[in-house]
């Protein structure tokens, strides 16, 4: 059996040479399948109707290894990493896939895994959670239904509805518990700021952990040509997902102008100084342990989500970028 494995995880096992910037404290897998997914999200170069490289998952490489291979080097550099996080596009039998995967490592070595993937049956999910799988996300990737329907959905040509999601992850929460279930967010897909917080606000309410992304333009996908969100833009709703996520604020304690745009996240100047310092709101959000380095990011920056302590400097900046958002 193949799988793909993100080449930052790839050099930190050990499977591929090379030097590393940021070495990824998850260890990064995708099923393998020969031809696309049978999803056409218009963002993501495995999509059916994407002229991108198949190799390709956002900006990463996913070079192919034998799982027995892979197998042996978790093993073999067990210290390396935290978690492992089996990712999945969409084919016939990938669930089987899934399972095997996720077994043979389990059955070798004791670490957490997590599983993305499509939404798929309760049976399923149930059978995830028998062989181990300690935590399952089921991205939703946009902000509202319409959006979703435009980039994942009918308009797009794609298998999947914003309510066969919603609903996965409420299946999901009542197997796997509130706090273990996760869900990607892409900024920059069209939503306003109200849209994403008010989603990020009902998700947390749910037990759902959100995850940020911010959306990445891919050379051949639908939309190569979008340009990514403002830094400042995200840095903002960073901040507030963090404030929702650890019940400091609620939405309801926010305020947005006429367009939707967040103006005030309803903190003090000395509260925000104090959370922004932590650098943690800026940091990868979703499973424990997951860093992501480079997911969003050239090397050459802007760092969207640092995979590493931010430095004096770039909290300094951020503290700058965020000064007007806040109650005196």
């Amino acid at each position: 059996m193949l799988v793909r494995v993100s080449a930052g995880s790839a050099l930190t096992l050990g499977l591929s040479e090379g030097s590393i910037h940021v070495k990824p404290t998850t260890a990064y897998l995708l099923t393998h399948h020969q031809g696309r997914c049978r999803a056409n999200c218009l963002f993501c170069s495995q999509a059916r109707m994407s002229r991108s490289r198949s190799d390709l998952l956002s900006r990463v490489d996913w070079p192919t290894f034998p799982l027995r291979n892979v197998v042996e080097a978790l093993v073999r550099t067990r210290e390396s990493v935290a978690r492992i996080c089996v990712q999945a596009v969409n084919y016939a039998n990938v669930v089987t896939d899934i399972l095997s995967i996720v077994s043979q490592i389990l059955s070798n070595i004791d670490i957490g895994v997590s599983v993305s993937c499509q939404p798929v049956d309760r049976e399923d999910l149930e059978r995830l959670y028998s062989v181990g799988v300690e935590r399952v996300s089921i991205p939703l990737d946009t902000a509202t239904p319409d959006l979703f329907s435009m980039i994942k959905g009918q308009m797009a040509e794609g298998p999947y509805t914003w309510e066969d999601h919603m609903e996965a992850l409420h299946e999901a929460l009542s197997i796997f518990g509130p706090g273990r279930v996760t869900t990607h967010l892409i900024v920059g897909l069209g939503e306003t700021d109200r849209d994403i917080v008010s989603l990020v606000q009902r998700l947390v309410d749910l037990g759902v952990c959100p995850a940020l992304f911010t959306f990445t333009p891919i050379r051949g996908t639908a939309l190569e040509n979008r340009p990514p969100p403002a830094l400042h833009r995200y840095r903002l709703i960073q901040t507030a997902r963090f404030l929702l996520v650890n019940k400091l604020r609620r939405q309801v304690n926010m305020l947005f102008d006429s367009s939707g745009s967040l103006v005030d996240l309803g903190t003090s100047r000395k509260e925000l100084r104090q959370i922004v310092e932590t650098g943690l709101p800026y940091q990868t959000s979703g499973c424990p342990n997951c860093n992501r380095p480079f997911y969003n990011e050239k090397l050459s920056g802007p760092i969207y989500n640092y995979p590493r302590p931010m430095t004096t400097a770039e909290i300094e900046e951020t503290t700058r970028i965020l000064e007007g958002f806040c109650r005196d």
